[in-house]
């Protein structure tokens, strides 16, 4: 093996959906030495990293494979032993996944860094179900927040979320749920409409629509659960004034 100058980059996988890895995620995996992936990357992403060795450090229903000490620690060991380390990590390493701390660390001992941002679910699995995050005369802005804190409890940034008119945004936050609805049921909006996507771009996508008031009935019906999103907004009537028009426009071709 040619000695390489140990170096670490991060790189989004995307949604899940292996086509919308970027064409720079896919030129920087070809060259990797080392891949450490997450469990939300889609397995056929890696085929782009053909001569890598790959090292699955993820966790799955909170069972952790690698506690992040040891990740941060196989990142340096593999950087100076085999050269560059790719860390694989889904959506966008930058949006509550633990890519600054990674990067911190493998500076820290002499590991070149490098970033290739990812497509963030925040805003990519709405899209793809046709509901913007922000829309004229509907929402001027739009919050993306991680529904569970460090210490397992809700946001408060849901709370101060929940008095604004911004589409919310809530990302892991499906084992809160019942929290968030008595939120904006306090906020008087019951009748704001809800979009719950469940494994966004991948083929096995599940969605369920509804307001404050129904969606605990729909998820528990649907049987929704996580890795989902939660988009709390007018925006979500999009969805449905699309398939509107989709219907109309195959009746009148009839």
């Amino acid at each position: 093996m040619h000695y390489r100058e140990p170096k670490l980059t991060l790189i989004g996988a995307g949604p899940g959906d292996p086509d919308l890895l970027t064409i720079k995620g896919a030129k920087v995996l070809a060259d990797a030495d080392v891949v450490l992936y997450d469990a939300l990357v889609n397995p056929i992403v890696l085929e782009h990293a053909q001569f890598a060795e790959k090292i699955f450090v993820g966790k799955r229903k909170g069972c952790y494979t690698y506690q992040q000490d040891q990740i941060n620690e196989l990142i340096v060991s593999r950087a100076h032993s085999h050269g560059h380390v790719v860390r694989l990590k889904g959506g966008d390493p930058f949006i509550f996944g633990r890519g600054a701390e990674e990067m911190e660390y493998a500076a820290k001992f002499g590991v070149e860094v490098a970033m290739v941002p990812g497509i963030s679910s925040s805003s990519s699995v709405p899209a793809l179900q046709n509901i913007p995050v922000t829309k004229r005369g509907a929402s001027e802005s739009f919050w993306v927040i991680a529904g569970t804190t460090k210490e397992h409890k809700l946001s408060r940034d849901v709370k101060l979320a929940a008095q604004s008119t911004a589409t919310i945004v809530i990302l892991m936050g499906m084992g809160k749920l019942g929290e968030i609805v008595s939120l904006f049921k306090r906020e008087g909006k019951s009748d704001t409409t809800v979009a719950i996507i469940q494994n966004g771009s991948r083929k096995d996508e599940r969605i369920g629509v509804g307001n404050i008031s129904t969606i605990e009935d729909i998820v528990a019906k649907r049987q929704l659960s996580n890795p989902a999103i939660i988009i709390i907004g007018e925006v979500v009537e999009h969805r449905e004034i699309i398939n509107e028009l989709k219907h109309s426009h195959r009746e009148a071709i009839v």
